[in-house]
């Protein structure tokens, strides 16, 4: 009985390390992406943040023109309030207050509309290059024998050899044929029953 004890405990101990190898950690094969260089960089990229830059453009030019000609209109009605003084505006004077605020409050509600339309393109075209970057950067790591990825603005240091943004870039230009710059599909919720 002590033998067989002493057999089982040998057979053990054997198997301990082999266990204890089996769940060492492979060591870590490295590239370093800079993302933010190849969301700017790929070529559908670059066309979708032109669409974007234009149509900012284009907010920029309206809200310049509203405001050229809601300004000369704001100031005739404050020119003329002014000269009151204490007195209360007359009818006519009234009407033109409430009709500029109108134009103004419809001025507001256009640019606000706008802008939150600029915004959701700004969020889809992000959405689009993200969905494919990432594959991207997986593909690389693959095709470089990595196991590990890391942003270049987490590093401290790290050699050139490591730095696949260029492969990234190409990458996402193979994958990424175009970007749609408009604002994001419209969620609809099933209807309450």
């Amino acid at each position: 009985m002590k033998y067989l004890l002493v057999s089982a405990a040998f057979a053990a101990s054997a198997l301990v390390p082999t266990a204890a190898m089996a769940q060492a950690v492979p060591g870590a094969i490295v590239v370093v992406v800079d993302s933010n260089r190849a969301a700017n960089e790929c070529n559908a990229c670059k066309t979708a943040a032109a669409s974007l830059r234009s149509q900012a453009q284009s907010f920029d030019t309206r809200r310049t023109t509203l405001n050229n000609q809601l300004g000369p209109e704001r100031k005739a009605i404050q020119t003329a309030v002014d000269a009151l003084g204490s007195k209360q505006p007359d009818a006519a004077l009234q009407t033109r207050i409430k009709a500029f605020q109108t134009k103004a409050q419809a001025a507001e509600q256009e640019l606000a509309a706008t802008q939150q339309r600029l915004q959701s393109v700004n969020v889809n075209i992000l959405k689009q290059i993200k969905e494919k970057l990432d594959p991207a950067v997986q593909t690389v790591m693959t095709r470089r024998g990595a196991n590990l990825a890391i942003e270049t603005d987490n590093t401290l240091a790290h050699g050139a050899s490591l730095d696949v943004t260029n492969e990234v870039i190409a990458q996402l230009n193979a994958t990424l044929s175009s970007v749609s710059a408009t604002p994001m599909p419209q969620q609809t919720t099933a209807p309450s029953r």
